[in-house]
């Protein structure tokens, strides 16, 4: 090609497509490479463009990066975070014996957060292109990163999510510095200004609820609705006032949740409005020694329900009445309905049949209530017990529903609790939620008995909720469960989000017990071909998992530095969880 100069667009779709599916738009000699033509070419355009720049004023210097007083990660330490964020381009393989890094650096993140160190600067850019990356690693990264995360962000655009973000306690005032506190509040970040809410009402509700109070008028609906959300940390009675104003606020989403703050507040005045409502529509009837739970749905929604929370239009496919009586069931306090149905324990509530077909509207709506208002009682109610969760799906008859007999009772089971559905038909409960209302060792303990009767095809989001380390029990339930499958000659691929849990969240104590599975043993007559070799793959990366984890925990604890509270007001979040998702940051290493 020659008489004119290739434009850069050119250059570049030559070089893309490759000069063996396009003639290179340059002029080639004799005995010479089209490619090495076009490389030429593009680096004479390159030298060209810039040398016609004109050269600009000179930008005002950026501000000295803030300080940050947390301590530096001990040197072992900080080597392996420049390792994990090197790696983290990878695939995250479940083949092969290897660890896994990608799964790791979010627990790392998560427990040198904890222990009170800052991000080396060095990495601090690597560290936010894995957060840009990543948005399940943006708290702990830009906890971890400090103010000087926020101070890169601005300079530049590849990291502005990092001014949108939750930032880390270290970028909030010192704790009793009201001046400061006021004066981020009025002039702060977004970002900044939902961590400061949620850290001051940590620690001071009262004081949290006065600064949003002072500004709420001024501030936008879709910023009025996270700041209302910040609320359910510390939430009481004397947030009742600034809830009931939000009522008549502009924006439904708005009222709508601080509806829902408002019904997990038993002795509030919407939670009474509630429970009147709720308790005209269900009434016991037939013989006393064999009662029957009667559901009567409202035959309306007024203008005071609508107010309360209550959505008057129902979802496509649901009928209206049932709509509105789920919605009052679930913001009623439950502890309406022992008075009202005969001073019964929660178990005898839930043990009782419902007339008509009505026992899963019923119920879903009260595991959703247990959630709502954390009550433990009403949860372990709706649980039942876990050897018979799936067995029994339908241990309690509904009073007119096709098969049913007579109107025994029986315990409640919850169907397939991994999944939304509790294995009834439209039932929408979710066991993963009521088990996060028990105390953690119950909450262990039930998952352990469900994996032991059940096995592992419904446990994975019940595993997920589980505090980590897991105890002793439950990581042995589910090592059992795992050796019965590779046992059964099934492949290793079928159980790898199960297996990925337990790399993250297995006690890293239990790797030598482990070794024993590592070794290969017979195929089963009837297995999968190459099965068991696979599984012997598998448990060679998890008792190498729990190793690694069991050296990064000693590296991050490498002088064990003692960091003084009172800098800042800590913003920490409840990382005692595995996470069903790979990257969840609260499973420590």
């Amino acid at each position: 090609m020659s008489g004119s100069v290739a434009s850069w667009g050119e250059l570049v779709s030559a070089a893309l497509l490759g000069t063996e599916r396009r003639a290179a738009p340059v002029a080639v000699r004799a005995g010479r490479e089209p490619a090495a033509a076009l490389l030429d070419a593009a680096a004479v355009s390159t030298v060209r463009r810039r040398a016609g720049l004109r050269p600009a004023p000179a930008a005002e210097r950026p501000a000295v990066a803030p300080p940050d007083p947390r301590p530096e990660l001990p040197d072992a330490a900080r080597r392996r975070l420049a390792l994990l964020l090197a790696d983290r381009g990878g695939h995250g393989s479940r083949r092969g014996a290897a660890p896994d890094l990608t799964e790791l650096l979010p627990q790392w993140l998560a427990t040198a957060g904890e222990r009170g160190y800052r991000a080396p600067a060095a990495l601090l850019p690597a560290l936010l292109d894995a957060a840009r990356a990543r948005t399940d690693l943006r708290p702990a990264a830009l906890a971890l990163a400090g103010p000087r995360a926020l101070w890169l962000a601005r300079l530049n655009d590849d990291w502005k999510f990092a001014l949108r973000g939750i930032g880390g306690a270290a970028a909030l005032p010192a704790r009793g510095d009201r001046a400061a506190s006021q004066r981020l509040w009025e002039e702060g970040l977004f970002a900044e200004r939902v961590a400061l809410l949620s850290a001051t009402r940590r620690l001071d509700p009262a004081a949290g609820l006065a600064l949003l109070a002072g500004t709420w008028s001024a501030e936008r609906a879709e910023d009025r609705l996270m700041f209302l959300d910040s609320l359910r940390e510390g939430l009481s009675p004397a947030d009742e006032p600034f809830l009931e104003k939000a009522l008549s606020d502009r924006s439904r989403n708005v009222r709508a949740t601080a509806a829902e703050l408002l019904s997990a507040l038993p002795e509030s005045a919407l939670a009474s409005r509630m429970a009147e409502r709720a308790t005209a529509c269900l009434r016991l009837d037939g013989p006393v020694a064999d009662p029957v739970l009667v559901v009567t749905p409202p035959r309306a929604c007024d203008a005071g329900m609508e107010r309360d929370g209550v959505v008057a239009k129902a979802p496509a496919g649901r009928g209206e009445r049932a709509w509105w009586l789920s919605q009052l069931l679930e913001a009623a306090p439950l502890g309406v309905w022992t008075e009202l149905l005969g001073h019964r324990t929660p178990e005898e509530i839930v043990a009782l049949p419902v007339a008509d077909g009505g026992r899963t509207e019923v119920h879903d709506a009260w595991c959703r209530a247990a959630v709502r208002q954390r009550n433990a009682a009403w949860a372990r109610a709706l649980l039942g017990a876990p050897s018979a969760a799936a067995a029994q799906p339908t241990a309690v008859p509904e009073i007119g529903a096709p098969g049913s007999g007579s109107s025994g009772s029986g315990s409640s089971g919850i169907g397939s609790p991994g999944d939304a559905a509790s294995g009834e038909a439209g039932s929408s409960r979710d066991a993963a939620k009521l088990l996060g209302v028990l105390p953690e060792g119950e909450r262990a303990a039930w998952v352990a008995e469900f994996v032991a009767s059940h096995g592992l095809s419904d446990a994975f989001r019940l595993l997920g909720v589980c505090a980590v380390p897991w105890s002793e029990p439950l990581g042995r339930a589910v090592v059992d469960a795992l050796d019965i499958a590779r046992d059964a000659g099934s492949y290793p691929w079928s159980f790898s989000g199960v297996m990925g849990l337990a790399e993250r969240c297995l006690d890293p104590a239990a790797a030598d017990r482990l070794d024993m599975l590592t070794a290969q043993g017979g195929e089963p007559e009837d297995g999968s071909p190459g099965a068991d070799g696979y599984w012997s793959e598998a448990f060679q990366r998890l008792v190498g998992t729990l190793r690694l984890r069991a050296t990064m925990h000693a590296e991050l604890t490498e002088g064990d530095a003692t960091h003084a509270e009172g800098n800042a007001p800590h913003a920490e979040g409840d990382s005692s969880r595995a996470g069903a998702g790979s990257g969840d940051a609260g499973a420590r290493p």
